[in-house]
């Protein structure tokens, strides 16, 4: 069954990635590798992008409702009335609060599988590579001039560091900063709180020891992955105040 399984998702999701990294690299000028890591990162941004965004919509809204979801559930009712209570608030304002987690199933693969081709596919292997596509005599992995993408690099580690940082504290909702550094709000809150201000820490430094042990591409991918999130947060986070 594993066999099967690593299978189908070399064949599914690592092959066509790795494969269309070669194809941007052949047709960019120079054959620059480390801007077609960023093209490949963000077309599959794009190409996910109706499933990270229906999740980040759905997070802005459960943030505005979330009042309401606390009166409910402070309310002294019975689980199956508060359970009851909350599906008609979900379904009032039209979303689903498991969309999240279908998301982030279906992304997760192609996510791991792009990793996998910046960690393990460089240089490229004949083995596999499309019998309609050729590795070119030379390859510019030279990032920039002088960034090397096929070794670990200080530099690039701290930029994917930073750059998740950034990303993850604003991720954060600003509300429950505040609440937060208040000291209110029910001990659930706090503690949910606590944990995402952990995680706001020591996920960047986590990111920054495991990228300066690959290979920069490793590093670059990230980074590219992190802006995009980020603009995209801004984004959604701006059309909802004005609605």
């Amino acid at each position: 069954m594993w066999g099967l399984i690593k299978i189908a998702y070399g064949e599914i999701f690592y092959k066509p990635l790795l494969n269309g990294l070669l194809a941007l690299t052949s047709v960019l000028p120079f054959n620059d590798l480390g801007f077609a890591v960023i093209l490949l990162t963000i077309l599959v941004r794009l190409i996910l992008f109706p499933f990270t965004h229906k999740t980040l919509k759905t997070q802005q809204v459960m943030k505005r409702i979330e009042p309401d979801v606390k009166r409910i559930q402070g309310g002294g009712k019975s689980r199956e009335e508060q359970a009851k209570e909350l599906m008609e608030l979900y379904r009032s304002h039209g979303i689903n609060p498991l969309s999240g987690f279908l998301a982030l199933f279906l992304q997760l693969p192609v996510l791991i599988a792009l990793y996998h081709v910046f960690w393990k596919g460089l240089p490229f292997k004949i083995s596999e590579v499309y019998g309609f596509l050729s590795v070119p005599e030379t390859i510019n992995t030279m990032f920039l001039g002088f960034i090397s993408l096929t070794e670990a690099n200080v530099g690039m580690a701290l930029l994917a560091a930073v750059s998740q940082f950034w990303q993850a504290k604003l991720a954060i909702p600003p509300a429950q900063q505040d609440r937060s550094s208040q000291g209110v709000g029910a001990s659930n809150t706090n503690m949910a709180s606590m944990m995402q201000k952990q995680m706001l820490f020591v996920f960047p430094v986590l990111i920054f020891f495991i990228a300066y042990k690959l290979p920069a591409a490793v590093s670059l991918y990230w980074t590219s992955m992190n802006i995009f999130a980020i603009v995209h947060e801004a984004y959604v986070r701006h059309k909802s105040r004005t609605i």
